[in-house]
């Protein structure tokens, strides 16, 4: 394959705006020929065709393991849908209308940092602190001629050699001591993120909420988004709200018997039923916020 050429990646069913829209990831971003983002330090842009996704390329590659296994291009939606609880309409609701979103698999010392400088942020400023971050701290990685730079989400050692000030340039405020502290946790073996997924789902969690600033919904977000976690299931304020609304009559519910409803409740691959709730939810809001506005 000659550099810069263009090549399908045939896929079925495949919602490529849902999937790099929905929350999951952070560092893509869109224009009128399609996605652009840096995967394993390698420029990339996708956009949708009618028999798959068109993947431009800045430099030659053998295969596109490393894109699919990112994408999760294997994965039979219809066949994790039909795990979905049959009688719960308001999921049939979300898929419908969310038909074709995938979950992605990220790196995940990307996907945990990205996550933590989430905290009560809008999609659209997580989106600009990751940009910042990437292009003051990041390595540089090749491009096709005429477009812009693009930098590869910094490493955990990158960022451990930094200061709390260096971080706040990026805008990122109370988040700048726990993302440091965490990439100094990593950098030391004192937190091993390649050990977290041969782990089972509990012990997972609680491995990475032994990191400040890390609590169980972003826990969870890594062990979805990073990991493939299938019955990871992040809650954040829309899940909850929406959890509530559907499933308990708008009442409050506690969190040890909201978790066992959502155990027993969305079964083997409970992780892709929330994502479907969750984009379903900023698509429909009854208050009209934008999608770019909702809250992590």
């Amino acid at each position: 394959m000659a550099s810069r050429d263009e090549i399908i990646l045939t896929t079925s069913e495949y919602d490529l705006d849902a999937t790099l829209a929905c929350g999951q990831a952070f560092g893509w971003e869109r224009d009128s020929d399609g996605w652009t983002g840096v995967i394993q330090g390698r420029w990339v842009r996708l956009a949708s065709v009618a028999d798959g996704i068109k993947v431009h390329l800045a430099e030659t590659s053998r295969d596109l393991v490393w894109l699919s296994g990112y994408l999760r291009t294997n994965v039979n939606i219809r066949e994790v849908v039909a795990t979905f609880p049959k009688d719960d309409e308001h999921l049939r609701d979300a898929v419908r209308m969310c038909a074709g979103l995938r979950l992605v698999r990220q790196d995940p010392w990307e996907c945990l940092a990205s996550f933590i400088l989430s905290s009560t942020k809008q999609i659209v400023q997580i989106r600009q602190i990751v940009r910042a971050l990437c292009e003051r701290y990041g390595t540089a990685v090749v491009i096709p001629r005429g477009e812009a730079s693009r930098f590869s989400f910094p490493t955990a050692t990158q960022l451990a050699a930094l200061s709390e000030t260096d971080l706040r340039a990026c805008k990122m405020g109370f988040r700048a001591p726990y993302l440091l502290a965490a990439a100094r946790c990593v950098t030391s073996g004192e937190i091993n993120l390649e050990s977290v997924g041969s782990m089972k789902l509990s012990q997972a969690r609680e491995e990475l909420m032994k990191l400040d600033g890390v609590g169980e919904k972003i826990a969870d977000c890594v062990l979805l988004f990073a990991y493939g976690f299938p019955t990871a299931f992040p809650v954040d304020v829309w899940v909850r709200r929406v959890l509530s609304q559907f499933y308990f009559r708008g009442r409050n519910v506690k969190p040890d018997r909201l978790r066992r409803f959502i155990e027993r409740h969305f079964g083997p691959n409970a992780g892709y039923a929330q994502q479907y709730l969750f984009h379903h939810v900023r698509l429909t809001s009854v208050k009209k916020v934008s999608r770019e506005q909702t809250e992590i």
